[in-house]
């Protein structure tokens, strides 16, 4: 399915295809499609659920210390687990692990539903939530490998806005639905969090591109006949030792494969830095709008910065990919990482719900363009049978960067004031900035360059 052409100068971007698609790069286009209302109605219901979890533990008389911790624990949840479920997913089952995990979530979803009817105790809510939470995780592993079958190289920049635009939409109307329906009855929003996940389990198996990575089957050879085996307390059993600890070091081996991979790869380490450090930076900045502007009774500021934040990043979303295609991606990166400083710098004399919500509509409008890009090189450049395991580190990482930012933010607005995590993200940017502009041009030609290579020996995507 792919044109086999050069890689242009840019990255990614390159001729279009002839005439409308058809035969099988006409199924892969329909279930491009699939795939991202699939994204954007199971992000819809997570937003939806994931604010009215934490007004249900307070309307039940738990403090906040206790929907905190549920938090980080949901968040570690995933950061542990992530890398260890992606292992399944590329070794031939992410059809059945998504299918099956968002149908267990939305039977976890339902059940909290129904122990919203009374008064569930506190181990209720939190068993529950756990359980749509590793369901969760597991699909979330699960399907970061499948863009890879559905999209050719020079269309993963389209496809990543498609799923990025799906994230925008969920982030801006989920929280909203979910206080909407909270306030009907308190069962009514983790009812629809299930109805969603059967929705996406419905629209995984409308998929019929294959979307597993084939297993190698080994080349024939010639037929080896086992030895003898010998009677117990012989040296055989040394062997079997042997060939236990050889299969542990196997499984180690495929647990780290992903690790492996982001450490060898110029481009996945490009990827890394940048997600660990800016998606730590923006939750750094999102919790010090929440301090500064939560006190606010004049009106709903922290919901509009919120609301100017969806909106411009959505824009950013669906401008992505003609800017990608006109720009290029390593130049598209570079100005984006030059550009984000600016809105960043702004906050330092920020006053009121307007001027943050100013500075977080300009930050929220570059970062779907760097998201696009960074996400359409990462699987561009990652093996296929490595792609769950692959996305799994840079997601964790991304998580661990942004888990201590809320800590982060009230220390430092504690001991300095609301204009020190400011200047602490605008010099990270800034440090991101220039490392882009040493390192991303001749990673990302190169990076190209070899994704094309492969894509031009077959090797299944797209």
């Amino acid at each position: 399915m792919r044109d086999g052409h050069s890689p242009s100068a840019g990255g990614l971007g390159g001729p279009k295809r002839p005439g409308p698609p058809v035969g099988p790069l006409a199924r892969a286009h329909r279930d491009l499609r699939i795939l991202w209302w699939v994204n954007a109605v199971d992000g819809l219901g997570s937003q939806a659920s994931g604010l009215v979890l934490p007004l249900l533990l307070l309307e039940l008389g738990h403090g906040p210390g206790t929907a905190g911790s549920l938090a980080g624990v949901a968040a570690l949840t995933g950061v542990v687990l992530g890398p260890l479920l992606a292992i399944p997913a590329d070794r031939g089952r992410r059809r059945r692990l998504m299918t099956w995990s968002a149908a267990l979530a939305a039977l976890a979803t339902g059940a909290l539903a129904l122990a919203c009817l009374g008064r569930p105790a506190l181990w209720v809510v939190v068993s529950l939530a756990l359980a749509e939470r590793l369901c969760a995780v597991a699909y979330e592993a699960a399907s970061r490998g499948a863009l890879v079958h559905l999209a050719a190289i020079e269309e993963l920049p389209r496809a990543a806005a498609g799923m990025q635009m799906g994230d925008q939409v969920s982030l801006i109307a989920g929280p909203a639905l979910g206080g909407a329906l909270f306030q009907l009855a308190r069962p009514v929003p983790f009812l629809a969090d299930a109805l969603t996940y059967m929705a996406v389990a419905l629209g995984v198996r409308a998929v019929r591109t294959p979307l597993d990575t084939p297993v190698p089957v080994p080349a024939p050879g010639p037929v080896s006949v086992p030895p003898p085996r010998a009677p117990s307390g012989t040296g055989t059993d040394a062997d079997a030792d042997t060939g236990r600890r050889a299969t542990w070091t196997d499984r180690l081996g495929t647990a780290r494969a992903g690790v492996v991979t982001v450490a060898a790869s110029p481009v996945l380490r490009l990827v890394l830095v940048w997600t660990s450090t800016a998606g730590g930076a923006l939750t750094l900045l999102f919790y010090t709008a929440l301090f500064r502007l939560g006190g606010d009774a004049r009106s709903a500021a922290a919901g509009l910065v919120l609301a100017a934040a969806g909106a411009a990043g959505l824009v950013g979303s669906l401008v992505a990919a003609p800017v990608v295609r006109r720009l290029g991606a390593a130049r598209l990166l570079t100005l984006a990482a030059w550009l984000l400083p600016i809105p960043c710098a702004s906050l330092v004399w920020a006053h009121g719900a307007i001027g943050w919500g100013a500075a977080f509509a300009g930050l929220s409008l570059l970062v779907p363009l760097i998201t696009v890009v960074l996400s359409s090189v990462a699987v561009a450049c990652t093996p296929v049978a490595l792609q769950s395991r692959t996305a799994s580190v840079l997601g964790s990482a991304s998580a661990l960067a942004a888990a201590s930012a809320p800590a982060l933010a009230g220390f430092l607005v504690t001991a300095g004031n609301l204009r020190t995590p400011a200047l602490l993200c605008t010099a990270l940017f800034a440090a991101l900035a220039v490392y882009t502009q040493l390192r991303a041009p001749a990673v990302l030609r190169a990076g190209a360059a070899a994704a094309h290579t492969t894509a031009g020996t077959g090797d299944g995507r797209g």
